[in-house]
């Protein structure tokens, strides 16, 4: 048998650094490479220029990420993380991320997670919350606080460190400290409050409940929310209901008062799992340029809305409703960002859970024309 395998990569041997494996005989080599043990290796650079050509071959494929782990190659961190990166949730991505993390000492992983390639940085985040690795801890619980990271980063992040009993602990202590940002405390209390360890459970119940529905009754699990079948012709209906007040700052196609972000286009920008997560808890991802701002001047007089233009000597704010107030700034007596969004939470106590589902829908199917 190992006589089948050096003559079936004798080839390969022959080929020159600038040689491609012709197709056709990919698979052999692979073949080959699987039956050798990996002591057969060591001390034999033939083998070894083989096994590069094929890994070359390979390269972002699972047969890729079997080679390494079998014949533990090394120098191969950098094309590990990019397959970990592009398959975060498949086992050959996972198993990806998890060589990387057992070499020693390690690469560094932080100008990739917090680098300006967020598809990279989000697909890294994911690998690492999938890997449950010893060291992968680390690398997600110095990410949650810091909000020069982008928010669904940290939310991965967040999700890697529930599934651990010591990163569920530092979740709540964060929480406990006020530390914990509010745009990832939505998935904090969706991951905690399903956590198997009593303790944690039961603190998460306290310090990070999940969103109730009408009457205070709790709400379904995110994941059975998610699977309901809606219908958008009822949702719009929901969404333009007086009660429950979505076009009072939201504009769908013209249609609504201009407050907060359009919406017209929102289902290309959000996926299902992040509507919801907006319509139950507002605060968790707030977009840029509509952060609320609470003015309080000399005189007593409060306002809080958008904050729609800081010029030299005023200062306008929008408030719900599209009401715009201009404010000399010499009677401002308190200027701040509030940490909350400008539309309200208990959004979802204003309906059924059917016509959650509905909403959700109409909202999913507002895409780009």
């Amino acid at each position: 048998m190992r006589w089948f395998c050096l003559c079936a990569l004798s080839a390969t041997m022959r080929l020159g650094a600038a040689d491609a494996i012709a197709p056709e005989r990919l698979n052999t080599m692979v073949e080959a490479l699987s039956r050798l043990e990996p002591a057969t290796l060591q001390g034999n650079p033939k083998l070894q220029e083989a096994l590069s050509k094929v890994l070359d071959a390979v390269r972002g494929t699972p047969r890729f990420v079997e080679l390494v782990r079998r014949f533990a190659v090394a120098g191969r961190e950098a094309d590990l993380l990019e397959l970990a990166s592009r398959f975060p949730g498949e086992e050959h991505g996972v198993e990806a991320i998890r060589l990387v993390l057992g070499t020693a000492p390690g690469p560094n992983l932080q100008p990739l997670l917090r680098g300006p390639d967020k598809a990279r940085a989000l697909g890294l985040a994911q690998a690492l919350a999938q890997s449950n690795h010893p060291k992968a801890a680390g690398w997600l619980s110095g990410l949650v606080t810091d909000l020069r990271v982008d928010a669904l980063v940290r939310k991965e992040a967040v999700r890697g460190l529930s599934r651990t009993r010591e990163g569920a602990m530092q979740l709540l202590a964060w929480e406990r400290a006020s530390q914990l940002p509010a745009d990832v405390r939505f998935v904090a209390s969706v991951e905690m409050n399903g956590a198997r360890w009593p303790e944690v459970k039961a603190e998460a119940a306290r310090r990070l409940p999940l969103p109730v529905g009408p009457k205070d009754r709790p709400l379904p699990p995110v994941a059975e929310l998610l699977r309901m079948p809606g219908d958008a012709l009822r949702g719009e209906a929901v969404y333009f209901r007086e009660a429950v007040g979505c076009a009072k700052c939201h504009q769908v196609n013209g249609r609504g008062t201009d407050f907060g972000p359009a919406l017209s286009e929102i289902g290309s920008k959000l996926g299902r799992e992040g509507l919801l997560e907006s319509i139950l808890d507002p605060s968790a991802g707030i977009s840029f340029g509509f952060e609320s701002w609470e003015v309080q001047t000399k005189d007593g007089s409060e306002w809080t809305g958008l904050l729609v233009s800081d010029a030299a000597e005023e200062l306008a704010i929008k408030a719900v409703g599209g009401v715009v107030t201009r404010i000399r700034k010499s009677e401002v007596q308190l200027r701040r960002q509030s940490k909350l969004s400008a539309m309200p939470a208990g959004l979802a106590q204003t309906l059924s859970t059917q016509e959650l589902a509905d909403l959700l829908e109409y909202l999913a199917r507002l895409r780009k024309r």
